[in-house]
């Protein structure tokens, strides 16, 4: 099961107090929201949005044994004002974004995320991708200069144009369809790194366009503080050097011109955090107080 990263951390910036609203807008296996509401007692109204169905099953059923109730929609957080619009929501207290991707949805999703695995190449968060652009599309379909654009931007990829280039190459001879695939081709062109996967910044970038995240987070963050009410507060755990720099600007932006406290420096992981879940090492937590 994946596990919940600054787990403690998360519980104590909020502080969400008996009777409170809290809205968690990355539900993922319901291991925050299940903490935020046994830190009360189960005396709050949690609502938990995501956009993978999977997530929200899981969600119930983790919830739904701890004796926690939760409403629970299947939404991207850009849309969480419309979210609360439905449910009749004028305010929360507390809200949660966690940027990262699941352990849950990584290993077991069926839909690309993991270079481990031999599955179609979708990453879409979605589980029903129809309509939606996939990254069988974008490996097969994009021009050569802008996946190399994606991959140094949202990856950080020092070898980028030379993963572009395999890949325009390996696609004219077969269209690329499975995550194994790719991963191959990638590996074939960068040399190793200690144990880093050569892959693992390409398919975090390609995950990131095909669910058009930093966009998302951008439209999330201010619909969210819209929705918070006065003293409200706001945690932000990302795990992506861009991720973390649109919190901070915009953070900081809001402190300047509406007033609130944003936090000085983000919170990491422990050392022994980090040992038991070498997934959680690149986090880190933001917190903002809404004046």
């Amino acid at each position: 099961m994946h596990l919940p990263v600054l787990l403690q951390e998360v519980v104590e910036a909020l502080r969400v107090k008996s009777g409170e609203t809290f809205l968690d807008c990355t539900a993922g296996s319901g291991g925050h929201t299940l903490a935020v509401a046994q830190a009360t007692g189960g005396t709050i109204t949690a609502i938990g949005i995501d956009e993978d169905e999977d997530a929200l099953s899981r969600t119930h059923e983790r919830l739904q044994a701890a004796g926690i109730q939760a409403t629970l929609r299947e939404q991207n957080f850009r849309e969480l004002d419309k979210t609360l619009s439905d449910l009749g929501v004028a305010k929360v207290d507390a809200i949660l974004f966690d940027l990262g991707v699941s352990t849950d949805e990584l290993l077991e999703s069926g839909r690309g995320f993991s270079f481990s695995k031999d599955e179609p190449l979708l990453m879409t968060f979605r589980k029903n991708s129809e309509g939606r652009v996939t990254a069988r599309e974008v490996v097969n379909e994009w021009k050569e200069e802008n996946l190399a654009l994606i991959l140094e931007g949202f990856g950080g990829e020092r070898y980028a144009e030379r993963i572009a280039r395999a890949i325009v190459e390996a696609r004219v001879q077969a269209p690329i369809e499975t995550s194994k695939t790719l991963a191959d081709i990638v590996s074939a062109v960068v040399p190793r790194s200690g144990r880093t996967h050569p892959a693992t910044k390409t398919f975090q970038a390609i995950r990131m366009a095909v669910n058009d995240e930093l966009p998302a987070l951008e439209e999330g963050l201010r619909k969210g503080l819209a929705s918070l009410k006065s003293g409200g507060r706001m945690a932000v755990i990302s795990f992506h050097s861009g991720e973390d720099r649109i919190v901070k600007r915009f953070f900081k932006e809001e402190e300047k011109s509406e007033g609130g406290t944003a936090s000085k420096k983000p919170i990491v992981p422990s050392r022994e955090e980090v040992q038991g879940n070498p997934r959680s090492r690149s986090a880190k937590l933001r917190i903002f107080i809404k004046k």
